[in-house]
């Protein structure tokens, strides 16, 4: 479960109230989400075993009350203080859900900086899809940067499993000229000068890039993902129509287009092995953050167009997608799954509380009455009916589920399957083997 950790006085300026660690702690629960630790800056590097500082480097160390917030493994638009932050005040009925925009561009064919160009012979061998967006007149300061910074690196830990499915790079559009390009080049013909080395201005190659990444000890936060394109023949990389590398995924952007407080205008693209993932991502850092632009939630698309060896385009769709869909669940269906008895006006009510709405009540093919529910692009762990009936027990509330006595009695018994499973288990050993349950279904 992924830990979120926001600044308690800058978690209550966004939810414009202000809570005991008791009264958070229950909204928490009341939510889905739970307080886990209260903590502050220089209470970690106290109790840390592994960072060790000076008393002069913890003494500069903050104060400030830390919340650490356990949230679910798939709600991805909760690990960000703007996420979270917009989740409860639609929760406690501040404010409604918003309402994503993806802007129509004026002209076609689209402009530069809104076209990027993938060499697919080449990329097909390493990372073959690229999704691209932009925020346009963002307001950033430190703690919208931090806050930025720390989206990307939760979503690389998370849905985009250590970077090896999908690889967030985020670039100062004033900086650099469309229309861009993704193509995989010989290692030692791509040069730049990476963030890490920004300050020294020092230039490498992708393979000596990568070969210092592996003993730098000031860049070993780095080294767990140079495996990842390391032995490959050609390395992905980004470039800008001046051939700049912006930069080399899934290892590291490139000095020339950095993000700073000053940035206004930002380009994202999120290469992937996994299309359906990198849209995921994609639309998550588009729709967290598009809430700092001039124009509220807007986001402006970016087409991608896949080119053969002769620069003809074979393919090209358009991001981010940012869909919302309809999904259904019987009014019956979630009310048994709950064990409660809510009239289905007032499920329309709860949906809202969860970012479904609107939703509205329609008939099924059987003639029951059914809840239909308006997904937006950040619930992408909605797939099934029962992810419906599971929010509306949230919004319910579980306090105010009443306890009741089942019914019906059974006696648990075990599975044939699992019986047989057992008496094999058992023979084989009294044979001499040994069982070994393998790691396949874990994320290590």
């Amino acid at each position: 479960m992924p830990t979120l950790a926001v600044q308690r006085d800058d978690l209550f300026a966004s939810l414009g109230r202000t809570y005991t660690e008791e009264e958070f702690d229950e909204l928490c629960f009341e939510f889905g989400v739970e307080l886990d630790e209260v903590t502050s800056e220089r209470e970690e590097a106290l109790k840390s075993s592994t960072v060790k500082l000076t008393k002069d480097e913890i003494t500069n160390l903050s104060d400030d009350v830390v919340y650490k917030i356990d949230v679910p493994a798939n709600r991805y638009d909760l690990l960000c203080i703007e996420g979270l932050s917009r989740a409860l005040r639609i929760f406690l009925g501040d404010v409604k859900s918003p309402v994503y925009e993806v802007v129509k561009l004026e002209g076609d064919p689209p402009s530069d900086v809104h076209r990027m160009t993938v060499v697919q012979s080449t990329t097909s061998t390493v990372r073959p899809f690229v999704v691209c967006a932009i925020l346009r007149d963002i307001a950033f300061d430190s703690r919208k940067y931090a806050s930025f910074i720390d989206l990307q690196d939760q979503l690389h830990r998370n849905l985009c499993r250590q970077r090896t499915l999908v690889a967030i790079g985020t670039h100062d559009l004033d900086t650099v000229r469309g229309p861009f390009k993704y193509d995989a080049r010989d290692p030692d013909g791509i040069e730049f000068v990476p963030l890490t080395h920004d300050e020294e201005g020092l230039s490498f190659t992708g393979r000596s890039l990568l070969e210092h990444y592996e003993t730098a000890p000031a860049c070993k936060h780095l080294k767990p993902y140079v495996p990842i394109i390391k032995d490959s023949p050609l390395y992905p990389v980004v470039l800008d129509a001046d051939e700049v590398v912006m930069s080399l995924p899934p290892i590291i952007n490139g000095a020339h287009s950095k993000i700073s407080l000053d940035t206004k205008n930002v380009f994202v693209e999120c290469t992937a092995t996994d299309l359906t993932k990198a849209n995921i991502v994609l639309d998550t850092v588009v729709a967290m953050f598009s809430e700092h632009c001039a124009r509220p939630f807007t986001v402006e698309p970016v087409t991608v167009s896949f080119v053969d060896d002769d620069g003809v385009e074979t393919k090209s769709y358009v991001t981010p997608q940012m869909y919302t869909r309809r999904e259904r669940a019987g009014v019956d269906f979630v009310n048994s799954l709950i064990g409660i008895d809510a009239e289905p006006e007032t499920m329309v009510d709860l949906c809202d509380k969860l970012q479904l709405g609107p939703a509205a009540l329609v008939a099924g093919e059987d003639g029951k009455q059914m809840i239909e529910v308006t997904v937006p692009p950040t619930r992408s762990d909605i797939l099934h009916a029962v992810d419906i009936a599971e929010d509306v027990g949230i919004a319910y509330g579980y306090n105010n589920i009443v306890k009741r006595v089942p019914k019906t009695s059974t006696v648990g018994g075990e599975q044939p399957l699992n019986k047989l499973g057992d008496l094999l288990r058992d023979e084989i050993g009294r044979a001499g083997y040994t069982e070994v349950l393998t790691h396949g279904l874990c994320s290590i």
